[in-house]
């Protein structure tokens, strides 16, 4: 892999990025993890520190990728990659927008986007769900003990569920959830409680 090859993945991603940073996610998966760039645990750990981080998504990890295999020389192109289509795409759109924007064709293109990226957004929640609560390997190493899921299940569902879900990612995850809806307190400072729990309880 080229740093110019990592270039054009990135302007990949960057001009398929339709919905936000999560979209990004499933996409960088399926160019980075599928093709070997990136082992799936360094990229769990990618989600975890991008999301983490000051700015979108995105950007942080295309910076972080492109800093791991080339340095700072990587990660400015990488981060060039991802951003150079939606500034193209903008400066386009900020020019032509407004004299096409209430006709029928185009007004039917954007509500094939909005769901288009709903259903991508869907899936990245997933992706992160399952790396913040659900413990696939643990699940799947303990259904390979019982002889198969449908042992696992059939004999100790509730247990299949516990090793599925462990209770503390959930309880931490519900938590932060309502507390952010209801309650008055700035996100880093959830993202800070959520690095001391995962020390003091994982």
């Amino acid at each position: 892999m080229t740093l110019w090859q990592l270039f054009f993945i990135f302007v990949y991603v960057g001009t398929f990025t339709i919905g936000g940073g999560l979209v990004a996610i499933s996409l960088m998966q399926q160019q980075l993890v599928a093709r070997g760039i990136i082992s799936p645990e360094e990229f769990l750990n990618m989600i975890a520190i991008s999301e983490s981080t000051p700015g979108p998504v995105g950007i942080n990890m295309a910076t972080y990728v492109g800093y791991k295999l080339f340095g700072i020389g990587g990660s400015l192109v990488t981060t060039a990659g991802v951003v150079l289509p939606s500034l193209i795409c903008i400066i386009i759109i900020a020019k032509f927008f407004g004299k096409f924007q209430e006709r029928p064709l185009t007004r039917s293109i954007f509500y094939g986007l909005r769901a288009g990226s709903c259903g991508m957004i869907a899936f990245a929640v997933w992706q992160v769900i399952a790396v913040s609560i659900v413990d696939i390997q643990a699940f799947s190493a303990a259904a390979e003990t019982a002889g198969g899921i449908r042992n696992l299940f059939g004999a100790e569902g509730p247990a299949a569920i516990g090793i599925l879900i462990p209770p503390v990612p959930l309880v931490m995850a519900v938590a932060a959830a309502l507390i952010y809806r209801f309650g008055k307190v700035h996100p880093l400072v959830l993202i800070a409680l959520g690095a001391v729990g995962g020390i003091l309880f994982l």
